[in-house]
């Protein structure tokens, strides 16, 4: 299998262990966090996750992460305009 390198946008609310968990679902559904840009005031977190899973069992679980309230497929976003 190849391993596929994916961004996403999550857009959370600020909660002191909202981080955490993030990073522990990214990790026991197989994903490693290469690059994460965390804007605090915004409520936003940016993360380049690679793997040999399909992107959407990630982000399946993350929208059941009850401080998270939006997860975007960035690269969706770029193949979309490229189309």
């Amino acid at each position: 299998m190849t391993l596929h390198t994916n961004n996403l946008k999550l857009i959370v609310n600020q909660s002191p262990e909202v981080l955490e968990r993030i990073l522990r679902v990214a990790r026991h559904r197989g994903f490693e966090v290469k690059l994460m840009h965390w804007n605090s005031e915004r409520g936003e977190l940016e993360i380049t996750v690679s793997s040999q899973r399909a992107i959407h069992l990630l982000m399946s679980q993350l929208k059941k992460i009850f401080d998270v309230k939006q997860v975007i497929d960035l690269n969706e976003q770029i193949d979309a305009k490229s189309a």
